[in-house]
């Protein structure tokens, strides 16, 4: 079973989300995609100041299986990535909760409270 996190936010296509402190969101993939996709080898994150639409393709995570791509969850503008999964993918295997790949500063916060609840990202992966 993975581990899901109660405070934290889910998309469908498999990314969390969680509200910091200074009213961004950091974004990054599940335990449950990262356990289908097996050990990951190589993180393509978007441009600093690139605006985005939820659900569009912001960069690629790929395994020694197969490439998917990071979805954003929420409308707005990346403002930080993280550096350190580019040189050390393998982080997301480790601690998927504790490595970001993404931050972005909302454009409609109300929009985080639509994704769903950890209860309701269980029931997703268990169907």
């Amino acid at each position: 079973m993975s581990n899901i996190p109660s405070e934290l936010r889910y998309s469908e296509s498999h990314e969390w989300a969680r509200k910091e402190a200074d009213g961004t969101v950091a974004i990054g993939i599940t335990d449950h995609a990262q356990k289908a996709l097996g050990d990951i080898v190589f993180v393509e994150c978007p441009e600093i100041g690139r605006t985005l639409q939820a659900g569009q393709p912001a960069g690629v995570v790929e395994s020694v299986k197969a490439a998917t791509e990071l979805y954003v969850p929420l409308d707005g503008e990346v403002i930080a990535v993280n550096e350190e999964v580019s040189d050390t993918p393998e982080l997301i295997n480790d601690e998927p909760y504790d490595t970001w790949l993404v931050k972005l500063k909302p454009s409609n916060m109300a929009a985080y409270n639509k994704l769903l609840d950890a209860t309701g990202y269980k029931a997703l992966i268990e169907e």
